[in-house]
């Protein structure tokens, strides 16, 4: 019973005590605000292509700075205490062009404004971006990505990616390196994909 009752109210905590403490001068304390990571991805071969990352699609829950925790098939709160740097999409978006950009497969990788003669454009909606406290405690991380040559507008291809890692631990933090591996695996097997398909 301890083992499986812990996780829970670690969770509980997490959602509903995050955000009490306040500041001596009676203020709310600040939010914990985290960012992600951008993974080392090797690179498969070299292209001439330049290729945009355009800023993912979201639903309005994911559409923000607030980290999203589902606790039921249809229900969702948020992570009290806590926050994103910035809107989840244009996190995602960023650290997307550093993986590419980490991995060296094209000559030119970079987003919308940056003034690049552009092959292909990476269009991705984000799914979901959750910890699944409805599933034992684990981040999901859902990104459908299409590849759409910028020349004819034709879809080249399309495909989702998931991921999931356990939460190790309690508290916002270890909550959010959950979902920053999840995301380091999705956004590896992206860029491996993107790579193998143009």
């Amino acid at each position: 019973m301890k083992s499986k009752t812990f996780p829970t109210i670690a969770l509980a905590l997490a959602l509903g005590l995050g955000g009490c403490a306040a500041l001596p001068g009676g203020g709310p304390a600040p939010l914990d605000t985290f960012e992600l990571s951008a993974p080392q991805v090797a690179a498969q071969r070299h292209s001439r292509r330049q290729i945009l990352i355009a800023e993912p699609a979201a639903l309005k829950a994911l559409d923000g700075q607030n980290i999203v925790i589902k606790t039921g098939a249809r229900a969702i709160q948020y992570l009290k205490g806590a926050q994103w740097a910035d809107r989840l999409p244009l996190i995602v978006q960023a650290r997307l062009a550093q993986t590419f950009q980490n991995a060296g497969s094209f000559a030119g990788v970079g987003k919308p404004g940056e003034g690049l003669a552009i092959d292909y454009q990476v269009i991705s909606e984000i799914r979901s971006f959750e910890i699944r406290a409805d599933q034992g405690e684990r981040a999901e991380v859902e990104i459908f990505v299409r590849l759409l040559n910028d020349r004819n507008g034709e879809v080249r291809a399309a495909r989702s990616f998931s991921a999931n890692a356990p939460v190790a631990g309690s508290g916002n933090k270890a909550y959010v390196d959950a979902l920053d591996a999840a995301f380091g695996k999705a956004a590896a097997d992206i860029v491996r994909w993107t790579d193998s398909v143009i």
